[in-house]
Parts: structure tokens; C-alpha cells; sequence
């Protein structure tokens, strides 16, 4: 009995990933607000009513793919924090980290760039969850340092958030610089990303420069 058990939800589990993959196929091309379930279940090759097994309607799908998209840039956002050795070192990891992401996942980034500000309102929220969760994580790692230099925690988090905006725009940026299919571009120097690659570093250069710019105005702000 519960090896039969064991082959069904193996059998649920593979039903699911392959509408996720599906979804986030289909969605290259058009807005999840757009997308038919019947058009899901067609890929895949169930039956409509079997998508209710698996997700409520396509929001749901919509917010398992936020989760799916944004969830492990948790650990990399926490890697990045722990070994930053000075301002350079976090800009140039931020940079790099954000492009290896666009690189390895530009369906997942392109999905989120849509959708953020789209027109299915749980996967907006979603993904703005998720978003104040990064903010959340830097604001705690710049905390102790910058409350010692006299810092508001309503600052702290300001200049988390505008952290985290940047990482958003930079991958958005990196995304729109790979044009056509990324796996027919030449391979990328670290921190540049695939696609044409003056672009690319195009993006990287301006990127850390932004960067710079924020962490030279955190270096002379006081809380009013």
C-alpha cells in the first residue's frame, strides 16, 4: 500500500512541476491575466479538471511561480551579505549575483518583470511579499552598523528597499540584454550575463555605478 502511495504522489508531484513548466513556457509570450488554464492542461497533455488538483485557479499557479522564482534568491542575498568585505566587493557580488540569476533563469526573471506591477492581484502581492522579505534580510544585516552611526530604523529600511529596487531593475536591465535565444549566446565573463555583450556590460558598468552612488549618499546621510 504505501509503495502504491509512494508512485502516486511521485506521479502528482511530476503532473505539477510539468504544469509549472508549462505555465511559465506559455508565458514568455503574454501576461499570466491572458493565459488559459485549458491552454496549460493542452501542453501538458491532462485533462482541464485535473489542474484542480494541483492548484486552486491560475493565480495560484501564478503565485507557486513567484514562489518558485524568488524563493532561493534568499540564500543568495544572505551569501552576499555575510562576505561583503567593503563597498566594492558587495557591489561587484551584488552585480555578479544578479546577472548569474538572469543567466541561469531568464524565464523565471522575465515572469516577475511582467508581472509585478500586472493584473492578477494575488501574484502582485506575492511577489511584493516576497520582495519586502529581501528588504527585510538586508535591512537586518546593514542594521547593527548603521543604527551605531546613528540611524533610524525607518532609514535602515528605506535604504534596504532601495537595495532591493536596484537588484530588480539591474535583472530587468540584464534580461532586456539578451535578445533572441540566451543559449545560442556566447558564454559570459562573471558578473556580465549572456546576450550581445557590449550590452551586457553595458548594464554590469552602469549597475555598479548606481550602486556606487547609493552607497556614497548612505556614507553622508543623517536621519532628519
Amino acid at each position: 500500500m504505501s509503495h502504491t502511495l509512494g508512485v502516486r504522489q511521485a506521479q502528482k508531484q511530476k503532473t505539477r512541476r510539468a504544469l509549472l513548466d508549462a505555465g511559465l513556457r506559455l508565458l514568455e509570450d503574454q501576461s499570466l491575466s491572458s493565459l488559459g488554464l485549458r491552454e496549460v492542461t493542452r501542453v501538458v497533455g491532462v485533462a482541464p479538471a485535473a489542474f484542480y488538483r494541483h492548484f486552486r485557479d491560475m493565480s495560484d499557479l501564478g503565485v507557486a511561480l513567484v514562489e518558485e522564482s524568488l524563493g532561493s534568491l534568499h540564500g543568495v542575498v544572505r551569501v552576499i551579505l555575510a562576505e561583503r568585505d567593503g563597498d566594492e566587493q558587495l557591489i561587484d557580488a551584488t552585480v555578479e549575483a544578479v546577472a548569474e540569476l538572469v543567466r541561469g533563469y531568464p524565464a523565471h526573471i522575465r515572469f516577475i518583470a511582467r508581472e509585478r506591477h500586472g493584473g492578477v492581484r494575488p501574484v502582485r502581492e506575492a511577489i511584493a511579499a516576497e520582495l519586502s522579505r529581501f528588504a527585510d534580510e538586508v535591512a537586518g544585516a546593514f542594521a547593527p552598523q548603521l543604527t551605531a552611526e546613528g540611524w533610524s530604523l525607518e532609514d535602515v529600511r528605506m535604504l534596504a528597499e532601495l537595495y532591493v529596487d536596484h537588484m530588480v531593475m539591474t535583472a530587468t536591465a540584464f534580461l532586456e540584454a539578451q535578445p533572441g535565444d540566451p543559449g545560442a549566446q556566447p558564454a559570459a565573463q562573471p558578473g556580465e550575463g549572456a546576450g550581445d555583450p557590449e550590452a551586457v556590460r553595458r548594464v554590469a558598468a552602469t549597475a555598479r555605478r548606481q550602486l556606487l552612488l547609493i552607497s556614497l549618499g548612505r556614507r553622508h546621510w543623517r536621519t532628519g
